[in-house]
C-alpha cells in the first residue's frame, strides 16, 4: 500500500527523522492559510499523487508550463500554484500519458540546500536483510545511478538479531564524506529511520534527496510503501489509503481479497500464484500476445471470488480473450471452473476464452466446463493454452 509524501512525513516525524515543516492542503484556501502558518519567506507547493518525477512533470492543461513542485516567493505565489494544480491533471514518467488528477498538495517551509543525497531502506530478498542503500547522488533517479555510477551506491545490511547498530550508521555517513556535526545527524537520522521502518512494516522507505541543512539532515521528499498483509496490526497506516488514487479494478479486486495488475495488452489472464502469473505473462509474448491484465485468485478462493475475479478482467476494454491457467494445490479446479462458468453465464461472454487447469479436483473442473454449454476452449498444457489464446484473440480482433 501507498501513501502521499506528506502522510509519510509526518510518520517519520513520528520516529524523530528531520524534516521540513509542511502542512496538507486540500483547497486553494488551506494552501494560503498554511503558507501563512510556515515560517517562510520561501514556500514549496507539491502536488500529492501516488508518483514520482512531479517536479518534471506537466499538466494536461497546460503542457508547456511548470511542474508539479514549485517554489513560491509569497502567499499570492503559493495561491497561484494551488490554482494551477488542484482539478488538473498531472503527467509524470511515472503516471502514463493519462497521468493522475491532483486532489491533494502539500505546503512545506523552504529551506537552504547545501547537499543533496540519496537514502532508501528496502528488504534485500538476496540475503534476507533490510538493507540501506545511500549515495552522493541525490534527486537522481537511483536506477540511472546504478546502470552509469554503481559505485557511487553503498549498502548496509542489517541483521535482523541486533537490529541497526550506530557503527551501521557511521559507515554510511562517512561514505557520503559528512563531517563533524552532520555524522552525528546523520547516524541519529539511520537509526530512527530503520526503527521506522521495522516498527511500521513498510516494505521500501526513499528519501530523495535527503539534504544537508548546515549539521542538519534532513528528508526532503520520502515515499513509503509497506508490506499489505502486515496492515491488520498497523491500523493508522491503513487509515491513510487513498483509494481515489488507486485504479477501481484493484479496489474492486481488494474488496474479494484478490490481486490484480493493469498491463497495456489484449488478453486478460487469472492465475493462482506470482510465480505462475509472470510464466503466464512470458509464454504469452513467445506466441506473440501481450497481456491485458493479471487477477491472482490465490489458494483459497470461493466460486464467488472466481466470479468476481472474472468480471474484473472483462471490465477492460481492452481485453479480447482470456486466458485461465489454474495449477490446483490447496485451489481446487473445480471451483475454479464453477467460477468461471457462472461469470461467463452472467456477463454474456463475447471473447474468446481458454481455460488450462491442473492438479486437484482436475477432471472434475473440466467436466463442468465442457457441460457447460459455453464455447470454452480447453488446454492441455501452458504452451497449448498460450497458442490458443493467443490465435483466437487476434482471430477476434480481425472479425471484429
Amino acid at each position: 500500500m501507498n501513501i502521499h509524501e506528506y502522510q509519510a512525513k509526518e510518520l517519520l516525524a513520528k520516529y524523530n527523522v528531520a524534516v521540513p515543516k509542511g502542512i496538507p492542503a486540500m483547497s486553494v484556501e488551506e494552501a494560503v492559510k498554511a503558507a501563512e502558518e510556515l515560517p517562510g519567506p520561501l514556500y514549496v507547493v507539491k502536488a500529492q499523487i501516488h508518483a514520482g518525477g512531479r517536479g518534471a512533470g506537466h499538466f494536461t492543461n497546460n503542457p508547456e508550463g511548470k511542474g508539479g513542485v514549485r517554489l513560491c516567493k509569497t502567499t499570492d505565489d503559493v495561491k497561484a500554484a494551488a490554482e494551477a494544480m488542484l482539478g488538473n491533471v498531472l503527467v509524470t514518467k511515472q503516471t502514463g500519458p493519462e497521468g493522475k488528477e491532483v486532489q491533494r498538495l502539500y505546503v512545506t517551509d523552504g529551506v537552504d540546500i547545501e547537499k543533496e543525497y540519496y537514502c532508501s531502506v528496502v528488504l534485500d530478498r538476496a540475503s534476507s536483510r533490510v538493507t540501506f542503500m545511500v549515495s552522493t547522488e541525490g534527486g537522481m533517479d537511483i536506477e540511472e545511478v546504478a546502470e552509469h555510477s554503481p559505485e557511487k551506491i553503498i549498502k548496509a545490511s542489517i541483521d535482523p538479531v541486533t537490529g541497526m547498530m550506530p557503527f551501521h550508521a557511521r559507515k554510511l555517513a562517512f561514505a557520503l564524506g559528512l563531517e563533524g556535526g552532520a555524522v552525528k545527524s546523520a547516524v541519529k537520522f539511520f537509526m530512527n529511520l530503520y526503527k521506522c521502518f521495522v516498527e511500521l512494516d513498510a516494505s521500501i522507505v526513499e528519501i530523495n534527496p535527503m539534504i544537508l541543512v548546515g549539521d542538519e539532515v534532513m528528508a526532503l521528499d520520502a515515499k513509503m510503501n509497506f508490506d499489505p498483509n502486515a496492515l491488520f496490526r498497523q491500523k493508522h497506516v491503513a487509515d491513510m489509503r487513498d483509494e481515489t488514487e488507486e485504479d477501481e479494478n484493484e479496489q474492486k479486486a481488494h474488496e474479494y481479497d484478490l490481486a490484480y495488475v493493469s498491463l497495456d495488452g489484449n488478453i486478460g489472464c487469472m492465475v493462482n500464484g506470482a510465480g505462475l502469473a509472470m510464466s503466464t505473462m512470458d509464454i504469452i509474448k513467445l506466441y506473440g500476445g501481450e497481456p491485458a491484465n493479471f487477477l491472482d485468485v490465490g489458494g483459497g478462493a470461493t466460486t464467488e471470488k472466481v466470479t468476481a475475479a472474472f468480471k474484473i478482467i472483462l471490465s477492460d476494454a481492452n481485453v479480447k480473450g482470456i486466458l485461465v491457467n489454474i495449477f490446483g494445490g490447496i485451489m481446487r479446479c473445480d471451483v475454479i471452473a464453477e467460477g468461471v462458468v457462472a461469470a461467463a453465464k452472467e456477463v454474456a461472454l463475447s471473447v474468446p476464452l481458454v481455460v488450462r487447469l491442473e492438479g486437484t479436483n482436475v477432471e472434475k473442473g473440466k467436466e463442468i466446463m465442457a457441460n457447460s454449454g459455453l464455447p470454452i476452449i480447453s488446454a492441455n498444457d501452458l504452451a497449448d493454452a498460450a497458442e490458443k489464446v493467443v490465435k483466437a484473440t487476434k482471430e477476434a480482433s480481425m472479425a471484429a
